[in-house]
């Protein structure tokens, strides 16, 4: 049997543990008994542990530096990750375990203890938007992807936020057993065996500048004011009160992206709240967010969500009772 531990801690996100371990036990429903998964939670320390959630979750037994080996081997997240210390026996023991996994990694911000255990090092990864930012910044040798709902380079594999973990599990399962035991597994739990676009289209698509007295954060609000009017660098330049070389090279520096893209991620913003919030005609969202014409519009939604305008706004329309 293929052995899946997950390990837990005080604070744990319970969905990162719950939605893991309920794609397994369901896969198991659709395979022989041979090639079943054997699931183990594996606690810091004796005794229950509460969840981020209130929720009291009991582990099979505590983690083992030196005798913990298994097929797959992941790291729950928590929502203090994050920002506080990352326990240094968890962190020991990963680094000593994971070298005898097949493969290792995280679910959502785990991704900072596996990090924190050196395993991030020279490799691609990605965790919940909101903390990719931190996580690139703390394990600077880590090539992290924003965007990725899931991903695997050589051994590790790690997930966006929260759900994403059942995402990622049932992309395991599809590499275990086939696509058709994985797609079996996610119709069983409701869920769907491949999600349409990144991280993106969950995130604010802006970055705006710390200090919002500057002239280029002066000019971002402008751009978000009069989104659909026409921004050229000169236009621009001029409110900032800078010349339009200059203008430029300041703006990249401090927005990490050029005047263009910036202007036009705003309009993408802009599209997505009136998209998500109303039922307006494609063209009159086109017209409002400055995009001219559907067509643009869905040319630019594809490129930087993944996902026309039409799948952007059914993935967020309540379903009525």
């Amino acid at each position: 049997m293929r052995t899946v531990a997950i390990a837990i801690f005080p604070g744990v996100q319970a969905l990162d543990v719950a939605g893991p371990l309920d794609v397994f036990a369901e896969a198991n429903g659709f395979l022989p008994p041979q090639d079943r998964y054997a699931l183990t939670v594996l606690g810091t320390a004796a005794g229950p542990v509460r969840a981020s959630n209130g929720l009291f979750l009991a582990a099979h037994r505590i983690i083992d530096p030196v005798a913990d080996r298994f097929d797959t081997l992941l790291v729950a997240g928590g929502p203090d990750l994050p920002r506080g210390p990352v326990d240094p026996g968890l962190v020991d023991w990963l680094r000593a375990a994971a070298p005898r996994c097949r493969r290792y990694g995280s679910i959502c911000t785990g991704a900072f203890v596996v990090g924190a255990a050196g395993l991030l090092d020279g490799r691609a990864a990605t965790t919940h938007w909101q903390n990719a930012p931190a996580l690139a910044e703390r394990f600077p040798t880590a090539r992290v992807e924003l965007d990725r709902i899931y991903l695997r380079d050589g051994p590790l594999v790690t997930s966006a936020g929260v759900t994403a973990g059942i995402d990622l599990c049932l992309a395991l399962v599809a590499e275990d057993h086939g696509a058709a035991i994985s797609l079996a597994t996610a119709k069983r739990l409701v869920v769907v065996a491949q999600r349409q676009g990144g991280q993106s289209q969950f995130s604010p698509y802006l970055t705006l500048p710390a200090d919002d007295g500057s002239p280029i954060a002066r000019v971002q609000t402008h751009v978000m004011q009069h989104v659909a009017q026409e921004h050229t660098v000169a236009s621009m330049a001029e409110v900032a009160g800078m010349s339009a070389r200059n203008f430029a090279r300041v703006f990249v520096q401090q927005a990490k992206v050029t005047p263009a893209e910036f202007v036009e991620r705003a309009r993408v913003d802009a599209a997505r709240n009136l998209l998500e919030g109303g039922d307006l005609p494609l063209k009159t969202v086109a017209f409002h967010s400055g995009f001219g014409s559907a067509n643009r519009m869905r040319l630019v939604f594809v490129k930087n969500l993944g996902m026309t305008p039409s799948q952007y706004r059914a993935s967020f329309q309540p379903i009525p009772l």
